[in-house]
């Protein structure tokens, strides 16, 4: 392995340590408000079913964001698994090379551009 590439492998280490962090924070503040917000929405104090349904609608979102930070977190622990285990940067679908800019925008990839737009679309790309 080159030392340009051990670099880049360095760098991306780095980003996928900083994205870890950055969304541990990002999690751990969603429970905090999700915390507040449920000593704060008192049963008794909600005078109709707007404001009930309002709530409602507002504790569904933050779950939804709790479970997408939670699926980021765990895609970018996977990634510096992989790192570590050597096999970060190739395609789990096609097995080709992951784009270094690719991974640099997004280190915690598992698929190339084309593959992942074939799996979002529903179809496998035969390798």
């Amino acid at each position: 392995m080159n030392v340009d590439t051990q670099q880049h492998l360095t760098t991306l280490r780095d980003l996928l340590g900083f994205r870890i962090h950055e969304l541990e924070a990002k999690v751990h503040a969603a429970a905090l408000q999700r915390a507040s917000e449920a000593g704060a929405v008192d049963p008794a104090s909600v005078s109709d079913r707007k404001e009930e349904a309002d709530a409602e609608q507002r504790a569904d979102l933050l779950s939804q964001s709790d479970r997408l930070l939670v699926e980021a977190l765990a895609e970018c622990r996977a990634a510096l698994t992989r790192l570590d285990e050597g096999i970060y940067g190739d395609c789990s679908d096609c097995g080709e090379p992951i784009p270094l800019p690719r991974l640099m925008v997004l280190p915690q990839a598992r698929r190339c551009a084309h593959c992942q737009a074939a799996f979002e679309g529903g179809h496998r790309v035969a390798a």
